[in-house]
C-alpha cells in the first residue's frame, strides 16, 4: 500500500468499522482511505434489519444508494423505498433519518464532510 493508492474489497476493508471504508475514523496508516473530506460505507443488511434510532441533528450531507434488495429510508423530509438497483436518496445537514431492510439489501452510503456526527 502507498499513501495515495489503495485497492481492496469493501467487505473486507470495512469488517472492523461497521462497513465504513473511507473516513476520518480510518487509521492514518491505511493511507488514502483516511480523510476528513468524505465517508464511504458498503453494507449488506439482512431482511428486517433496522437502524435502532433516528439520527439527531447530523450536520453532514448524505447519499444512500441501493446496490441490491429492497430498502426503505425515512427522513424528516420524506420517505423512499428503493426497489431498483441505483435507486437513491440524498439529504443535507440537519435532516434526521432512519432505515429498514425490507429484503436482504446491499447499500452504498456516502457522507461529507467526514466528522463525528
Amino acid at each position: 500500500m502507498t499513501e495515495g493508492w489503495h485497492t481492496g474489497n469493501a467487505v473486507e476493508d470495512g469488517a472492523d468499522t461497521r462497513g465504513w471504508i473511507v473516513g476520518h475514523f480510518i487509521d492514518p496508516s491505511k493511507g488514502v482511505r483516511s480523510t476528513k473530506d468524505v465517508e464511504v460505507k458498503w453494507a449488506t443488511h439482512p431482511k428486517g434489519d433496522k437502524r435502532p434510532e433516528w439520527t439527531a441533528d447530523d450536520q453532514r450531507t448524505t447519499l444512500v444508494m441501493l446496490i441490491s434488495g429492497r430498502f426503505r429510508v425515512e427522513s424528516t423530509q420524506g420517505e423512499a423505498v428503493f426497489r431498483e438497483q441505483g435507486d437513491y436518496a440524498m439529504w443535507g445537514p440537519g435532516v434526521d433519518h432512519s432505515w429498514e431492510a425490507l429484503e436482504e439489501s446491499t447499500v452504498l452510503t456516502v457522507r461529507w464532510p467526514s466528522s463525528a456526527g
